[in-house]
Order: C-alpha cells, then structure tokens, then sequence
C-alpha cells in the first residue's frame, strides 16, 4: 500500500470509540464519535489556503478532510470539528511534510512530517514550542482502522490514546 491508497482506504463514515489516558494525573477518560473522511484534490481550496500559507507549490500533493461529531464520557456537550491535512511528499512519495489546518481557522497551521512505513502504518508527528505529538494509524481490515497517539507537553506530562475505528459507510 502506498500513501495514495491509504488515503482512498480512509474515505468514508466512520464509527470511533477512543481512550485516553493522562499519565500524570493517572486519569483516564473514553468517548465516541462519528467521522466522515473525504479526500481532497490539490484544486481543493482547502488545499490551496494551506499550501498558500506556507508558500508551498509541489508538483505531488494530497489532502483529506476529517469532519466529526461525538462525545466522551462525563461531558454533556458535543464535539464538532473539522480537521484538514496536507501531505507534501518528499523524493519517497511515502514520507515528506504535513500540514494540519483545523476547521477553526483561527489556530495556526500546524507542520509536521509523515511516514508511512513497511508495515503499512502511517506515522504522523508534530514538534511545536512544549508540545508535541505522534499518532500511529494502520488498517487492521479494510473497514477497521486503529490509531495511537502520545502528546507530550515541556513539564513532562503525558496523553495517551488508542481508537478503533470502524467503517459505516464507502466513501
């Protein structure tokens, strides 16, 4: 599998249920949600807006838009959002620069790198000023994929997640 069909695999409506663990504070917490993933053409205007941003025009470019609706446990309120994510790849079209926009445009872009590796896993990871992030994604079955992600702030603490996420609908 290359970077390309990972992309067209994650297309569609997704079932999520999540857990995530704080390693401080020894607290963990679950919820659920539904997502709808939708791959992006570098004529998207999402695509565009980002790779305007950064003064990026590559020849190669894919990008996927993640919508959500969900909830975690202990919490009345809903979640919405959306995220937008850019791969820029490198000479090895399996690794290069990510960008990351959230629907909210009034956070910063964030860069990162990918890598999808032998094993088929897609490794995405993000370094901002005390905070970064690494998150594991990889397809158990074609109508279930399962994610990992540790968030590490500067005084040392610690998110853990992991996500099943399981296909209701083909894009």
């Amino acid at each position: 599998m290359n970077i390309l069909e990972f992309i067209q695999q994650s297309q569609g409506k997704w079932f999520s249920q999540r857990t995530y663990h704080d390693l401080a504070q020894n607290q963990s917490s679950s919820g659920r949600s539904n997502l709808q993933m939708e791959l992006l053409t570098p004529e998207s205007p999402e695509v565009r807006a980002l790779c305007d941003r950064h003064q990026v025009y590559p020849e190669t470019v894919w990008g996927i838009r993640t919508q959500w609706e969900g909830s975690m446990d202990r919490e009345t309120r809903k979640q919405l959002g959306s995220t937008v994510l850019v791969l820029l790849p490198d000479s090895n079209p399996d690794q290069g620069e990510v960008l990351s926009q959230a629907g909210d445009s009034k956070q910063a872009p964030m860069v990162g790198r990918f890598i999808l590796g032998a094993d088929e896993a897609l490794t995405l990871t993000f370094e901002q000023p005390g905070l970064s992030s690494e998150e594991r994604l990889w397809f158990a079955s074609p109508n279930l994929r399962l994610r990992t992600s540790i968030l590490k702030q500067a005084d040392g603490s610690s998110i853990a997640g992991f996500c099943s996420e399981i296909r209701m609908l083909a894009a």
